[in-house]
């Protein structure tokens, strides 16, 4: 009989630890817990971190993430507006709003919120790139008109208008509005990348090679236009400056000219005599050399001279 209480009293004791260790749980930070019994939910979402109590045996935890989760998307190739297909990689990032909307409508697995992200975000992608054209999905939002050649692109109705990140936005705006009834809030759609399929990236490349080197005779014809008139001013310049500099040398010369003219006139002036004398002298030294002849008149100046210079 005593064997029997003691057995009872154990099991008592065992059947106390397993309700105490049953009726507490701990939620660790960034989780958050609906509380369910027999499947369904009973009372609020726990969201704070810490000790929590709970009916032993019959009710479950079921626990989920708060923090942000990443979506990828699987590449597509999609149809633009202007029947030109481009490749397409989106991803996305959320995280649970509603951990008791997010339960009823996903069986808590994370599989099925992907399931149902692929459905939203993929089609929500698929009608914006339809209505746009292909410049658009392409090409930055903060895109300026003076990178492009408006002419040649508005001929072709590629006249821009948003970007890809005014895209994206408009893409979570709408799919954000679809995603609550599931308990998933969206944060935000990005375009991870986007490229053009091998038909067009061949056609593109043409094209952008024929731009440049549009771009680049443009270029250079300019440039040559600008070289004939930096050529021309400054050969204009250059004989601007060298007539300038001419007529300068001339009247410099002509005062010169002027001065060494007054000045032989007062000398000759002084004395006539002397400066006929010295002339002569000068004369006599330019012409008359070592093995000189001259025949000269007896009444010739110089005949004269030699003589009177013979003489003394």
């Amino acid at each position: 009989m005593k064997q029997i209480a003691q057995f009872f009293l154990v099991g008592l004791v065992l059947l106390a630890a397993a309700v105490v260790y049953d009726g507490f749980y701990i939620l660790e930070e960034g989780k958050q817990v609906v509380v369910t019994q027999f499947g369904a939910p009973v009372g609020e979402p726990v969201t704070d971190a810490g000790l929590h109590l709970k009916m032993p045996f019959l009710q479950q935890v079921n626990t989920f993430d708060k923090r942000i989760q990443i979506w990828d998307g699987d590449p597509n190739q999609i149809p633009t507006n202007d029947k030109t297909f481009v490749f397409l990689d989106v991803t996305a990032r959320w995280r649970i709003s509603d951990a008791l909307k997010y339960l009823q409508s996903t069986g808590g697995t994370e599989a099925r919120a992907q399931s149902l992200l692929d459905n939203i975000i993929d089609g929500t992608v698929r009608d914006m790139v339809n209505k746009n054209n292909l410049i658009e999905i392409i090409r930055s939002s903060d895109w300026s008109e003076d990178t492009m050649t408006t002419g040649r692109n508005e001929s072709m109705g590629l006249t821009p208008k948003m970007g890809r990140d005014k895209i994206s936005d408009q893409i979570l705006e709408i799919a954000a509005k679809a995603t609550p009834g599931y308990g998933i809030e969206l944060i935000d759609v990005m375009f991870k990348r986007v490229n053009y399929i091998e038909s067009v990236r061949l056609k593109v490349y043409d094209r952008m090679i024929s731009e440049r080197k549009r771009i680049a005779a443009e270029k250079r014809s300019f440039g040559e236009g600008q070289k004939a008139e930096i050529l021309g001013t400054v050969e204009r310049e250059l004989k601007e400056i060298v007539s300038g500099a001419n007529r300068e040398a001339v009247t410099i010369k002509g005062k010169a000219d002027a001065e060494a003219t007054k000045i032989y006139g007062d000398a000759y002036s002084q004395d006539p005599d002397f400066y006929s004398f010295l002339k002569t002298l000068e004369t006599y030294e330019t012409v008359i050399a070592g093995n000189t002849s001259l025949i000269l008149s007896s009444d010739s100046d110089l005949y004269r001279m030699l003589k009177n210079v013979e003489g003394k």
